[in-house]
């Protein structure tokens, strides 16, 4: 009997709901909402941000003049449909949601509250939780021109939880003769619908099953006489990509790509573009790619104003798995195992092609280790729990699952407590804060920057962590980790 749903889909139960709101407090900043900070002139829309028992919600805005000149914002909230409260009345589950939006100028007066409500159906069964399918909520909304910020809450009503996200927009005054950029929005078209409509992507990860990828924006330009040129670039960014190494190795060498994470200062140029605008007014732009491979990518515009000063505005995002961050596929299920078998093993099974074949040497994998199928239910379940929420915690410039604190967290699990330091974070597992074995110390070589908007805290690593690692690879083995907290 096969260990794996026909779908691959291992359904998450909340085990660890103390230690895990404790876990999302003290690393909220990995989960930030619309990531700006670093440089607002780059969109980089929102990480993941996960915590369990709340909508998870994920939002962008534009400013943008209409046809007839008039300043609206667009807002899109996508909410996980995976994260709500679910009741069943006549066979149908249905959640009850409450979202409000609200819109509030940064230098002057203007203001604007909506609210809406919705049902949301739902058809899948038993439990939800790693479903990454969303509800789209997207609305255009009439303001004036200037600069706001814009924030949207989404409650659910079944649970009396909210959760609320932030970007902000600008808009041009069509009355003064300026030049101005929007900020780059990224819309996704599906491969089951090639030939419908894009629809926003919220969020800084793509997924890899979209058929196709389009770059939005507009520019203003009130000049009659001189036309306007608008230069764009779509960049790729040499990242890592590997798995976190045993904690026993040793440090990353910091002129390896591990150590570095991601290098943001000398992009490939995957296509560049230069257009010629004649007519005045406000013109929307848009730019279509068929879906780039894996990677870090960002796409910019820029033009001069009037006084010959530079107007720049770019769009930053990462092509990931096609289901991500739920891990599905056999090759999904497969790669994450690396922490659990030997490296030769794991390059063996991913040589796998066949998704069955494959399927079938994850199962001998687990059946082999634990012997009893019931409990290797369990022990799965459990792995692939904290996989998904190391993906949802950790993501950067890679998988959430692939970094060192993933890795700590997949095979640990949430720390007892956790320190912070201007460049360092300890991780604990006991109320014996000097043990060696139960103590771990994280350190991140760059600190968050215009060309560095991650947390890349590495493991600080140690021979004598070898037998700490073995033994916490048999528990997960023997299906131990089911009694055993570490």
């Amino acid at each position: 009997m096969s260990l794996l749903a026909d779908n691959f889909g291992y359904m998450i139960t909340n085990t660890h709901n103390t230690l895990f709101s404790i876990l999302f407090i003290l690393l909220i900043v990995y989960a930030t909402g619309c990531v700006r900070s670093a440089n607002p002139d780059v969109e980089r829309g929102s990480f993941f941000y996960f915590q369990d028992g709340y909508p998870e919600v994920r939002m962008s805005s534009i400013g943008f003049l209409s046809e007839e000149d008039k300043a609206l914002i667009n807002v899109t909230t996508d909410v996980v449909l995976g994260s709500l409260i679910y009741s069943t009345i006549d066979d149908v589950r249905k959640a009850e949601v409450t979202l409000e939006i609200r819109i509030l100028e940064k230098e002057g007066d203007f203001s604007k509250d909506i609210q809406r409500s919705f049902s949301v159906q739902s058809d899948f069964e038993g439990s939800s939780t790693l479903s990454q399918d969303v509800f789209t909520h997207d609305e255009d909304i009439e303001v004036q021109p200037g600069r706001f910020s814009v924030q949207v809450s989404v409650l659910d009503r079944s649970s009396g939880k909210a959760s609320t996200r932030e970007s902000e927009a600008i808009i041009p005054d069509p009355e003064k003769p300026e030049i101005n950029l929007t900020t780059v929005r990224l819309l996704g078209k599906g491969v089951e619908d090639p030939d419908g409509p894009f629809f926003p992507i919220t969020t800084y990860t793509v997924s890899s099953a979209l058929d196709s990828l389009m770059f939005t924006f507009q520019v203003t330009n009130n000049d009659m006489e001189d036309p306007l040129e608008v230069r764009s670039r779509l960049l790729k960014f040499n990242s890592d990509t590997t798995a976190a190494r045993p904690m026993n190795y040793n440090n990353y060498s910091p002129s390896t790509m591990p150590y570095i994470g991601v290098d943001m200062r000398n992009p490939e140029e995957v296509d560049a573009t230069t257009r010629r605008l004649d007519q005045a007014g406000s013109v929307l732009i848009d730019f279509k790619y068929e879906l780039l491979g894996r990677g870090n990518y960002r796409f910019e515009v820029e033009t001069t104003d009037e006084d010959g000063d530079r107007l720049y505005k770019a769009r930053d995002f990462a092509i990931k798995s096609e289901n991500y961050p739920a891990v599905v596929s056999p090759r999904e299920l497969a790669e994450p195992l690396i922490y659990l078998m030997g490296r030769r093993d794991h390059e063996r099974m991913m040589q796998i092609e066949d998704p069955d074949s494959l399927k079938e040497a994850i199962d001998r994998f687990w059946l082999s280790n634990i012997g009893n199928a019931n409990q290797a239910r369990s022990v799965i379940s459990l792995y692939y729990e904290r996989v998904e929420q190391a993906n949802k915690q950790f993501t950067t410039f890679k998988e959430g699952w692939k970094t060192d604190l993933g890795m700590m967290y997949i095979l640990f699990g949430p720390p007892w407590y956790v320190d912070r330091y201007l460049n360092t974070m300890v991780w604990s597992y006991s109320y014996d804060r000097t043990d060696p074995r139960y103590n771990y110390t994280f350190e991140r070589p760059n600190m968050r920057n215009e060309y560095f908007p991650f947390d890349n805290y590495l493991l600080q690593r140690n021979q004598g962590y070898f037998n700490v690692q073995y033994r916490q690879i048999q528990l997960w083995l023997s299906g131990g980790i089911l009694t055993t907290r570490i």
